[in-house]
């Protein structure tokens, strides 16, 4: 995981020494940021608006396998996945902070490749890192966001608002992220049954991209902004589609049909999957981790979104009694089902 280069033991430093080294160059730009790290709490100023706050964990050994996952690019990702909760309420992503449990293992140098991550996320969108904390964990490497952010009521978008006829929208494409899950596991596999054989990954970029190093739509929210559409129910792709359409149809009391073969596939994604034996349409419905957002808007908005790049409609809404619905490519209706990402699934 490290090179054999000579590391600066944490414990040199202390919890108060490596916290200054790790914020000693954190520059402020929001002007919502009152006071950042450096008090015994951040102190924010949103002018009259909605706050928004959402906090994800990510575990080593759970969420993540430090095998095959370079530290800057998970620091990045952690990011990524709190703001992708902002930007699904419709809101504007300002500030974060970052708590981290490592072990000893960790020299100075492991951490700082892990912060350089989480500066460039925060860089990139435009967002502060305001706080957090340390500590010493003996069950691997522990990483908590809470990302923090703003919007004006009247723009704030719950799951509950999707009304029957709207349209089902889903921005991006899906099951990238676990065909590239699926493909880096492969290939620890063949490097530990025998180390001298390098990893495979050519021509897989893009899918390994999309599990390693996701990008929060924020582009999505402003584009919607930008053509006057506001959406009436929204929710981010961590868990999988179907997960994500079913809360949105039980928080709003609907049904819903999505049409398989409306769902966007990348070509990348789709011959993988074979690759794996996998049902494409499956990644994309139970995969998750793409952190793409699924809305609904009204159909007068049909418009408006109908030739928008990066935007598909897959579906619409129903009556609850009409249940949710997959319709496949040969006309069959299945119910759906909810087969993501369980976090207290027993280990196999």
């Amino acid at each position: 995981m490290f090179d054999n280069k000579e590391k600066t033991n944490i414990e040199s430093l202390g919890e108060f020494g490596l916290i200054d080294y790790l914020t000693k160059n954190i520059k402020i730009s929001q002007k919502s940021t009152v006071k950042g790290v450096g008090d015994d709490a951040a102190v924010l100023d949103f002018d009259g608006k909605k706050t928004l706050v959402s906090t994800d964990m990510l575990l080593e050994g759970i969420h993540f396998d430090l095998a095959y996952t370079p530290l800057k690019h998970l620091g990045y990702k952690a990011i990524q996945v709190n703001l992708s909760d902002i930007y699904a309420m419709n809101g504007i992503a300002s500030q974060v902070t970052v708590s981290i449990g490592i072990s000893s293992k960790f020299p100075l140098e492991a951490v700082e490749e892990l912060y350089e991550g989480i500066y460039l996320a925060c860089e990139k969108y435009n967002v502060d890192l305001v706080g957090g904390d340390t500590s010493s964990s003996k069950q691997g490497l522990v990483i908590s966001v809470t990302s923090i952010g703003y919007a004006d009521e009247k723009d704030v978008v719950y799951r509950s608002g999707a009304e029957e006829g709207d349209l089902i929208c889903v921005s991006g494409d899906l099951g990238g992220a676990y065909t590239g899950l699926q493909l880096l596991e492969r290939e620890k596999l063949v490097y530990l049954e025998n180390p001298n054989i390098q990893p495979d990954l050519e021509g897989k970029d893009y899918i390994v991209e999309r599990q390693l190093k996701p990008e929060a739509r924020r582009d999505i929210i402003e584009l919607l902004k930008s053509i006057e559409v506001k959406p009436t129910a929204m929710i981010d792709v961590s868990d999988g589609l179907a997960s994500e359409i079913l809360h949105i149809c039980k928080q709003s009391n609907k049904g819903c049909n999505l049409y398989e073969d409306k769902i966007p596939l990348d070509p990348m994604t789709y011959e993988t999957a074979r690759e794996f034996n996998l049902d494409p349409t499956v990644c994309a419905l139970s995969g998750g981790e793409d952190y793409e957002l699924l809305f609904t808007v009204k159909q007068a908005d049909y418009d408006k979104i109908k030739f928008k790049m990066d935007i598909t409609i897959i579906g619409y809404i129903t009556e609850p009694s009409a249940g949710c619905n997959l319709i496949t490519k040969s006309g069959n209706l299945h119910p759906l089902k909810a087969q993501g990402w369980n976090a207290f699934k027993p280990a196999s």
